[in-house]
């Protein structure tokens, strides 16, 4: 049985361990609050952007662009495929590390070619461990997505887009819905489907209402160059918009993650200080009984002793 000076050295490692997950959690709480404002601010922009994309194919039905597949078609693109895999920077946020780079290992071992990208230092770390080739590491931190780095990133793969070095990208990242679990998810970034850029009845209603204060007439409609440069402007600033937001997703993931694991980690400290303490009551009981028991038999045995001196005595 373990004394109680351990005992209580180890129920103050404890309390002091909990101080810390404790402080993890809150500070994780604060970054999710405050990514969440700054997401709010620049998310009207970017469905201005797809709106606007929308309008284009509303208005002028033959344009093409290079960024889509041709229109009612899905069909397989020969080539090298692009991977935006993005990761935290450190762990303790439970399995959110692992399952994105368990779902890119799924993807990156299929049979054709491929260029690896990567965000966050853990996913550097996997893939540089097993010897996988990363064509791209983008080496600031997971921990502050902004939109200029958005668009720095956005900027290199479409310049490889372009050049005809990528035929697809896709990201893998974890998509965050509140209070529900966080789920992995594989989003295609280009091409895009045109079947995607559909107007909704209401936003027809809305456009023929005039109620957004910009009215795109029926018919033709003239762009300056022309429709497909329109919407290939357009389509940059739009790709920005998807790969900040798969920041920001993965970012509030991760701090989700880390809130429910420091969460964890705190209601089995409690737990565990309560058996400690437990034992820590029945150690100093035991000391106690053995203690009295001790001077009994001490003073049982001065007793004797003393009765026995008398006896001889007489």
């Amino acid at each position: 049985m373990s004394n109680m000076k351990e005992i209580k050295g180890h129920i103050q490692s404890v309390k002091d361990t909990q101080k810390i997950t404790n402080a993890m959690y809150l500070i994780s709480s604060n970054k999710l609050r405050k990514i969440k404002k700054e997401l709010d601010k620049t998310q009207p922009y970017f469905e201005e952007v797809a709106l606007s994309i929308r309008r284009i194919f509303k208005s002028a039905k033959n344009v093409n662009s290079p960024y889509f597949y041709p229109e009612g078609s899905t069909y397989s693109i020969e080539g090298t495929y692009g991977y935006l895999v993005i990761t935290a920077d450190k762990g303790l946020a439970g399995a959110y590390n692992q399952n994105v780079i368990k779902e890119a290992n799924r993807l990156i071992t299929k049979n054709h070619d491929k260029l690896l990208f990567v965000v966050g230092e853990y996913g550097r770390r996997y893939f540089n461990s097993k010897n996988i080739p990363i064509e791209k590491s983008f080496l600031y931190t997971a921990q502050n997505p902004t939109l200029s780095r958005a668009r720095m990133i956005s900027n290199y793969l479409l310049d490889l887009y372009n050049n005809k070095k990528l035929s697809k990208i896709y990201i893998i990242f974890t998509d965050y819905n509140g209070a529900a679990e966080a789920k992995v998810k594989v989003l295609r970034l280009l091409p895009f489907n045109r079947s995607e850029f559909k107007m909704s009845k209401t936003e027809r209603e809305e456009e023929s209402n005039n109620k957004r204060g910009f009215f795109w007439p029926e018919g033709e409609v003239d762009f300056h160059p022309n429709a497909q440069e329109a919407l290939d402007n357009m389509v940059s600033s739009y790709v920005t918009g998807i790969i900040y937001g798969a920041l920001v997703d993965s970012f509030c993931s991760e701090q989700n993650a880390r809130m429910n694991a420091m969460d964890n980690a705190n209601r089995n400290a409690e737990e565990l200080i309560g058996k400690l303490t437990i034992e820590y009551n029945h150690t100093r009981q035991a000391a106690i009984t053995q203690e009295i028991t001790e001077i009994s038999a001490g003073a049982r045995a001065k007793k004797k002793k003393v009765a026995k001196t008398a006896a001889n005595a007489k």
